[in-house]
């Protein structure tokens, strides 16, 4: 696959086999019809520029902050030039579903709907805009899709996890770490403000601390994806503005605008666990991140209209900003 093809089909595997530092690593988000048992899957490779601890891994994190890491050898890691398609020893992964056989932990299949991606365009392929562009960025996102169905189930030794008329949701990083601040929230599960269920509303949000030629920027990506089909984007690189981002214990405050809307994010109720996260692309940093939070939104248009209020449930999300790093302009 060529790097020109590779930039437009950001779900197929980005890294090359150097002797750099990298990782790359996708994220697979379940929830059951009525939310009972989350689950993220989270495949992928790690690349150390010593050489010394590089390995291909599946880790998986559930409600309550339970999270488990499964190592494999490098070479256990394959994936598909030309379509999205990657195998982590037996676990396999593609836009149709996904394979698990992960020993003490989940095993069973699970069937996806068609993905709802963010869009690729000739000049912004993808949520990162003309961003994907730039040669050595220390970390690139793709949001795969924002929401799908789900069919089928995982065990759990004899417990079983039925995700038949769930939600999922896709996205992935890769690069040679993460950000040394950062919040990111997503949900799929959505009921408006009178307490009724909105199938198909979706939201994927971050703010991160971005390192930019020797210097650095607060940056944010957010999109709510209604249940019309409309997609309404906060980006950076189309001049949104970050007005706000506070963060405690287990909870954070954001809010972004651009010219035709308003977005007020609220966090609460992060349980989380503790997963690896790349650095220099070694996986010795960590992320700390709950399946069981609770994000409720505000969009308005630039009169103060609403376009949807409601609370997401089951969301993910992480809270690192332990450095006080995340500031608006």
């Amino acid at each position: 696959m060529s790097r020109i093809s590779a930039l437009y089909h950001p779900a197929r595997f980005q890294s090359r086999m150097s002797h750099d530092g990298w990782f790359e690593g996708w994220y697979f988000k379940l929830v059951d019809p009525e939310g009972r048992h989350p689950v993220a899957v989270i495949p992928g490779i790690s690349r150390d520029e010593r050489g010394g601890t590089s390995h291909a891994f599946v880790q998986t994190i559930r409600a309550g902050g339970t999270a488990r890491y499964h190592r494999f050898g490098f070479d256990e890691f394959a994936w598909t030039d030309d379509r999205f398609s990657i195998a982590v020893g037996p676990n396999r992964f593609d836009e149709a579903g996904l394979h698990l056989e992960l020993e003490d932990d989940l095993a069973g299949d699970v069937t996806f709907g068609t993905w709802a991606p963010w869009p690729v365009r000739a000049l912004s392929p993808g949520i990162m805009g003309w961003y994907r562009f730039v040669p050595r960025m220390e970390c690139y996102h793709g949001v795969l899709s924002l929401d799908h169905t789900l069919d089928g189930a995982l065990s759990e030794g004899n417990n079983p996890l039925d995700f038949s008329g769930g939600r999922g949701y896709t996205e992935k990083d890769w690069g040679t770490g993460f950000p040394s601040s950062w919040v990111w929230a997503q949900s799929n599960r959505f009921t408006d403000e009178y307490g009724r269920p909105r199938p198909g509303v979706s939201l994927t949000a971050s703010v991160a601390k971005i390192p930019w030629l020797g210097s650095s920027f607060v940056g944010h990506i957010a999109g709510v994806l209604l249940d019309t089909g409309e997609l309404v984007r906060f980006t950076t690189y189309t001049g949104s503005r970050l007005e706000a981002v506070e963060t405690g214990a287990g909870s954070a405050r954001v809010v972004v605008s651009n010219r035709r809307h308003r977005l007020e994010l609220t966090l609460s109720g992060a349980r989380t666990g503790t997963l690896k996260a790349p650095s220099l692309g070694a996986m010795t940093g960590r992320a700390d991140e709950a399946l069981d939070a609770t994000v409720e939104i505000h969009l308005t248009d630039t009169g103060g209209a609403t376009r949807f209020r409601g609370i997401g449930a089951c969301a993910g999300v992480e809270i690192m900003n332990e450095r006080d790093e995340l500031h608006p302009d």
